[in-house]
C-alpha cells in the first residue's frame, strides 16, 4: 500500500456539494458514506489509525471492485468524520471544548486506540480533556452541552458524570475566595491571587466581588435532563436550597415564555420568551417542564418570590397541568401569603364554565392552606393580640396583612354579579375575626356586593352584614354607613349606637388626659414657682378647654335627645314588647355608659358627628316607609333589632 504524502495536508481536503474529496495526486480508492456526505479517500490512512475501518476495509475490498463503506452512525456525524479523516492524513487538530467529545466518542467507535499508532486520537483526546477542559468552568460547560447529541457514548465514558461534578464542585466555591480561573467566564483573565491581567501582567486591580447567583444564567444553557442532574449534585455538596431554588426559578423563566408577559424590558424578555437552545418550547413540552420544577421546588417557605410562584400556578392552570402540581404551588403560595400583592390575587379564571371572571376558589384554596399553616406554627391568635397592639401596632402580623390583602381581594371580585353570595360570603368568613383591627376594608366589599346585587332579599343582605362587626367600623366608616341605603335597618340601629359610644368612649379618654393635664401643671407650678406669664398662659388653655367641653356637653345632649326620638320610634312599631326592646337593644349594644359623662369637662372631639341630626331624620323616615310596607310580623322583628 503506498503512502499517501501531502505538501499542505489542510489544503488537500476539499468539498464539492455533498461530498468531500482528498487531492492528494492519487486517485481515491475509497468511498465513506456518512449519512448524506461522502468522503472520498484513501485506504492507508484510515486502516492505519483506526481498528474498525481497518476491518470494514477489508471486507469490503473483497467484495467490491470500488470500495466503499458506509458509518452511519459515527458520533457527530459527518462534521466530526471530517476531522477524524484528517487527523488520520496527518492534520494537526484543534481540539476544543466545543469538539472534543464528539471526537472522543467518535475515536473509541472507531477504535483509534495507542495499538493503532502512537498518540493517536483516544489518547489525545482525553489528555485535552482532563487537563484543559475540566479545569475550566466555561469549558466544563460547553463540553456538557455537547453531550446531548452524543448522549449514549458520553454515558459510557463518564464524560456525562465527570462534567457535572466539575461543574457543581466550582459553582459550591465561594468564587470571590478563589477569583480563578472560576470568575473567567465572561470577565477579565485573572491571577491565582485574584488580579486582574493585561497582557499575562498583573495590574493589581481586584475583580469585582459575584454574587451567589453567578453561575444561573450559564447552566440555564443546558437540557433539562442534564441540568436537573446538576442540581441534583449540587443539592448533595450542600449548596443552600435558596440557591437552588432561584436557579430553578431562572431555568422557569428562561423556558416558559408566559412567565415573563408582564417584563418591561424587550431585549431580556424576547431572549428569555425564546429560550436559550433556540425556538420556544412546545405547550407539551412547556407542561412537562414545569412540573418537573415544581417536583424539584423544596417545599419550604421564602425560597423563591411569591409574585414567581403565583406566575407558575397561572402557568400551570392555562397548560391544564396535573392536579397534583396545581396543588404543590397553591402550598407554596399559602405558606408566604402574606408577602402577596393585590395584583397577585386576581387571577383570571381559566375554566371552560367561566362561572366567575376571577378564580375565586383558588384564592380560597390558598388562604385556608395559610391558615392551617399559621395554625400549626402557632401564629397570632385572640390570646396573643391585645387590642393596643390591634389598633396601634406599627409592625403588622402575617395574619393581619393577610386580612387586609383578602379584603382588598373582596372589594376588586365584588362587582362581579356572577359570583355568587355563599361563594363571597364565605371567603370572607374565612379569615378569624381576630385578623381585623378594624372592619371597614370588609365593610367597603360588602357595600360594593350589595351595590352590585340589588336583587338580594332582606334577609340575604343581613346574613351577609353579620361578617362585619360595628364595633369595629372607625368614625368615618360609622358615618358613611349610617347613611347607607342599601344596609339594613337593624345594621343602622347598630352602627348609630356604636357610633355614640365610640363618641362616649372619646369622651371619658379626653377627660382623663384634662385631669393628667391638670396633676402636671399642679406639680410644675410647685416645683418652679409659677409666674406671672405662666399663670395668664394656663388660665387660657384653661379658657379654652372649658369652652371646648361646654361644647361637647351640648353635642352629647343633643345625641341623648335624638336616643330618646328613637327609642319612642321603636315603642310605636312594638307596641307590645316595646319596654324590653329597648333594653334588649342596650344590652346587645353595650351601652352602659353613665349619665354622668355628659357632665364632665372634655377636649374639643364634637366635629366628628355634625352629622347626626341628618343621620336620624333619614333613619326616621326609612321606619315610615318600612312600617307601611312591613306585615304585622315585621314589626315584631324590628323590636328585636341587633340580636344577630
Amino acid at each position: 500500500m503506498a503512502c499517501v504524502k501531502l505538501g499542505s495536508k489542510a489544503d488537500a481536503f476539499q468539498r464539492q456539494g455533498q461530498a468531500w474529496f482528498c487531492t492528494t495526486g492519487l486517485p481515491s480508492d475509497i468511498v465513506v458514506e456518512v449519512g448524506e456526505m461522502s468522503f472520498h479517500l484513501h485506504k492507508f490512512p484510515l486502516l492505519s489509525r483506526s481498528g474498525v475501518l481497518e476491518r470494514m476495509i477489508a471486507e469490503a475490498s473483497e467484495s467490491e471492485e470500488e470500495c466503499a463503506i458506509s458509518l452511519g452512525d459515527i458520533p457527530g456525524g459527518a462534521k466530526t468524520f471530517e476531522l477524524v479523516a484528517k487527523f488520520c492524513y496527518g492534520v494537526k487538530l484543534e481540539l476544543t471544548a466545543s469538539n472534543v467529545v464528539y471526537l472522543w466518542c467518535a475515536a473509541e467507535r472507531l477504535e483509534m486506540t495507542e495499538e493503532y499508532g502512537e498518540g493517536n486520537l483516544i489518547s489525545q483526546a482525553e489528555t485535552f480533556f482532563n487537563q484543559v477542559v475540566l479545569r475550566s468552568w466555561k469549558d466544563s460547560l460547553r463540553a456538557l452541552e455537547t453531550c446531548d447529541d452524543v448522549l449514549a457514548y458520553a454515558e459510557e465514558l463518564h464524560i456525562v458524570k465527570r462534567c457535572i461534578e466539575s461543574l457543581a464542585a466550582k459553582a459550591s466555591t465561594d468564587p470571590n475566595l478563589f477569583g480563578w480561573p472560576v470568575l473567567e467566564r465572561g470577565g477579565p483573565l485573572q491571577s491565582p491571587g485574584g488580579s486582574v491581567l493585561w497582557n499575562g501582567i498583573s495590574t493589581g486591580a481586584r475583580p469585582k466581588n459575584s454574587s451567589a447567583d453567578w453561575w444561573y444564567e450559564d447552566v440555564s444553557n443546558l437540557s433539562f435532563p442534564l441540568y436537573k442532574r446538576l442540581v441534583a449534585v449540587m443539592e448533595s455538596r450542600g449548596i443552600r436550597q435558596e440557591i437552588i431554588a432561584g436557579s430553578l426559578a431562572f431555568y422557569a423563566k428562561t423556558y416558559l415564555p408566559m412567565l415573563n408577559r408582564r417584563q418591561v424590558s424587550g431585549e431580556s424578555s424576547t431572549r428569555l420568551t425564546q429560550g436559550a437552545m433556540g425556538s420556544p418550547l412546545s405547550e407539551d413540552d412547556q407542561k412537562i417542564l414545569l412540573e418537573e420544577i415544581d417536583g424539584l421546588l423544596p417545599m419550604q417557605k421564602d425560597l423563591v418570590q411569591t409574585k414567581f410562584l403565583f406566575g407558575l400556578l397561572r402557568t400551570a392552570m392555562i397548560l391544564r397541568v396535573s392536579p397534583s402540581c396545581i396543588s404543590n404551588l397553591e402550598k407554596r403560595i399559602g405558606m408566604q401569603l402574606d408577602q402577596a400583592t393585590l395584583e397577585d390575587l386576581l387571577m383570571p379564571n381559566f375554566s371552560y364554565s367561566m362561572e366567575t371572571l376571577y378564580n375565586v376558589d383558588c384564592v380560597q384554596r390558598i388562604l385556608d392552606h395559610f391558615l392551617a399553616m399559621d395554625q400549626v406554627t402557632g401564629g397570632a391568635s385572640p390570646c396573643s393580640i391585645d387590642d393596643g397592639q390591634l389598633i396601634g401596632s406599627p409592625s403588622l402580623t402575617p395574619i393581619t396583612m393577610v386580612a387586609k390583602l383578602i379584603d382588598g381581594y373582596l372589594a376588586e371580585v365584588a362587582p362581579d354579579i356572577n359570583l355568587k353570595l355563599p361563594k363571597f360570603q364565605a371567603l370572607a368568613a374565612a379569615v378569624p375575626e381576630y385578623a381585623r383591627p378594624l372592619d371597614d376594608g370588609l365593610y367597603r366589599a360588602l357595600d360594593i356586593y350589595l351595590k352590585s346585587h340589588p336583587w338580594l332579599v332582606e334577609s340575604e343582605r343581613e346574613q351577609l352584614c353579620r361578617l362585619m362587626d360595628c364595633q369595629k367600623l372607625s368614625l368615618e366608616a360609622c358615618t358613611h354607613a349610617a347613611q347607607n341605603e342599601r344596609l339594613p335597618i337593624r345594621i343602622i340601629f347598630q352602627v348609630l349606637f356604636f357610633e355614640q359610644l365610640q363618641l362616649r368612649t372619646s369622651i371619658a379618654g379626653c377627660f382623663l388626659v384634662s385631669d393628667n393635664l391638670d396633676g402636671s401643671r399642679q406639680l410644675r407650678s410647685g416645683l418652679v414657682g409659677s409666674t406671672d406669664g405662666g399663670w395668664a398662659s394656663a388660665v387660657k388653655e384653661n379658657q379654652v378647654l372649658k369652652v371646648g367641653m361646654d361644647n361637647m356637653r351640648m353635642r352629647v345632649s343633643e345625641l341623648e335627645k335624638e336616643c330618646s326620638n328613637m327609642r319612642q320610634e321603636i315603642e310605636k312599631l312594638g307596641r307590645s314588647k316595646g319596654s324590653s326592646a329597648w333594653g334588649t337593644v342596650s344590652k346587645k349594644l353595650g351601652f352602659k355608659m353613665k349619665s354622668q359623662m355628659c357632665s364632665a369637662q372634655e377636649g374639643s372631639v364634637s366635629n366628628q358627628n355634625n352629622n347626626g341630626n341628618s343621620k336620624v331624620e333619614k333613619l326616621k323616615e326609612r321606619h315610615v316607609k318600612h312600617k307601611k310596607s312591613s306585615s304585622i310580623s315585621d314589626k315584631a322583628s324590628v323590636s328585636s333589632i341587633v340580636h344577630s
